[in-house]
Order: C-alpha cells, then structure tokens, then sequence
C-alpha cells in the first residue's frame, strides 16, 4: 500500500480500535500502567520484526530519534489521561486539534508549504468534525481538557520528527524508539499505583499493545508517503471512527448531523487522495529509497 492518505485513514481506524481497549481498561487499570504495558509490549514485538527484517540501529541522527521518542512517549500519556477522565468523543476532538499544530510545526521545521488545496479542504474537515462532536454542548473544559489539547500538541510534534526522519530511517526503528522511550518513562508514574490487571484486564492489556503497534507502524508509512499536514487533515476520520464505535459499543445516539460529518471528512479524504500529487510541497526533498 502505497498511497499515503489510504495508510492514513487506515491508521486512524485502527487507533480508534486501541481507544475502545484503552476506555475498558482504564476502568480498572491506572493511565502509566497501560502506556507501560502498550509500550513493553510493542517494543518486544518491534525488536522481532527488525531481527526478521534485518533492520540495524542507526549511529546518526540518534538525537531525533530520542525527541521522537520522548514527544510519541508524553503524547501517549497525556491521551490515555484524556480518555480514562473525559467522554471518548470529547477526547478524540481534543486529539484532533493536532492537524492544526502539524501545520504550523511542518512549515517552520520541514520547510513544507501550506499548500493552497489544503487551505480549500481544510474547512470542510472541520465542517465535519463540529457534526460529530457538537461544540455547543462540550462540557469537558477542566484540566482534563487542557491535557487533552497538550496531547495534540505533543502528537503534531511527533509527526513533524516521524517525516524528518522517515528520509533517513526504517519505519521500525522509529517506532522502536517511541515504544522503548514510553516504557522507560512510565516505570516511575506507575511505582506506587500498580494493580494486577483481572483476567479481562490483561486481554485489554494484550490487544491495546498489539493493535497500537499496528497502528503505529501503519501512520509512520503514512508519514514516509505523504506530506504531514495531508495526513494529520485525513486523520480527522478518527473522530467519525470513535463515534461509529459509541454507537455500536456504549449504546451512544449516532444523529443524521454525525452521519453527515463523518460523509463531510471521509469526502474531503477522498478529495486529498485525489489530489495527492498536488498537495506534497514542491520544496519537499525526496526520501531515502528503501524506506516503505
């Protein structure tokens, strides 16, 4: 799979597949124990694929590698924080807000243009995303809520270093660094508050570890394909995602205006797709072949 903004819906579908786990298993399970368990467990089956790949540890650029680490790690923590205290709809909003940063940050440290076709499709993203989560009756403005916009700001940082680096690194090890990084971070948090998980806990724990990793895996293709600001705009398709599954799971009400911003975001994806060769910035210089 090639086209860069297919890796990004799909990237975003399966993330909204680890919300689910993360929402279940927060109810039990404290916020730094799951990234603990969602990282160390990427991060042995990560290892397997680079030995099944051949894929070595890069000597240069290993700087970058750590900020990419320690952005996706604090990111992780911070969404998960946002899903275990708010509705998963309101966090999943919050979260997308982070197309917005990816632009400002891609444009000041990429170089890459704020192209014109972008600005056209940008509004009907957003069009979309006020649908499905109605502003006027948002009542999540606590500090649960700022966290929640720290995470987007925190998510459009790490997309910004997975493109910088995707020219001269393997999608694995980038993900490596990111999973390793959140293991180390939440061994401290979690400490004092460790709980054995219950049977039904632990498979929570299993399939937010092993889809996350799919799903990580999947975006950092989409970012070595495509320019960061196309994929954070089509990932707005998460929200319509997290609402499908409300829907489904918890009962939630799917309204026609839901129905017609999840139409409004999943046309502006199919427009950008279209389009693809257009909206990657000409001054973007080419990546380092190999790299898929």
């Amino acid at each position: 799979m090639k086209n860069g903004v297919i890796l990004a819906v799909a990237s975003a579908f399966i993330f909204s597949v680890m919300n689910v786990f993360v929402k279940a298993a927060s109810e039990t399970i404290p916020v730094s124990e799951i990234v603990f368990f969602r990282s160390v467990i990427g991060t042995i089956i990560i290892l397997f694929l680079m030995k099944k790949a051949a894929v070595s540890f890069s000597r240069k650029g290993v700087p970058m590698l750590v900020v990419r680490g320690m952005l996706g790690a604090l990111y992780l923590l911070a969404y998960f924080y946002t899903i275990a205290h708010i509705p998963l709809g309101d966090a999943s909003i919050l979260a997308h807000l982070s197309p917005f940063f990816a632009i400002l940050l891609s444009a000041v440290f990429l170089k890459e243009k704020i192209n014109k076709r972008i600005i056209i499709v940008l509004p009907l993203f957003v069009l979309g995303a006020m649908f499905l989560i109605n502003p006027f009756s948002y009542d999540s403005y606590t500090v649960y809520a700022l966290v929640g916009v720290l995470s987007a700001l925190l998510a459009a940082g790490a997309a910004t270093s997975i493109r910088f680096l995707s020219k001269s690194h393997h999608k694995y090890e980038i993900v490596f660094y990111f999973l390793a990084t959140g293991t180390l971070i939440s061994i401290p948090l979690m400490w004092h508050e460790f709980v054995i998980p219950t049977l039904m806990g632990w498979i929570y724990l299993l399939c937010i570890g092993i889809v996350s990793l799919i799903g990580q895996i999947v975006l950092t293709s989409a970012f070595t394909h495509e320019n960061v600001m196309v994929v954070e705009v089509v990932r707005y398709i998460g929200i319509f995602f997290n609402v499908m599954w409300g829907f489904l799971i918890w009962g939630e009400t799917l309204t026609f205006i839901s129905i017609l911003g999840g139409a409004l975001i999943i046309a502006g994806s199919i427009f950008l797709s279209r389009r693809k060769h257009e909206a990657v910035s000409m001054h973007q210089p080419p990546l380092k072949k190999g790299i898929s």
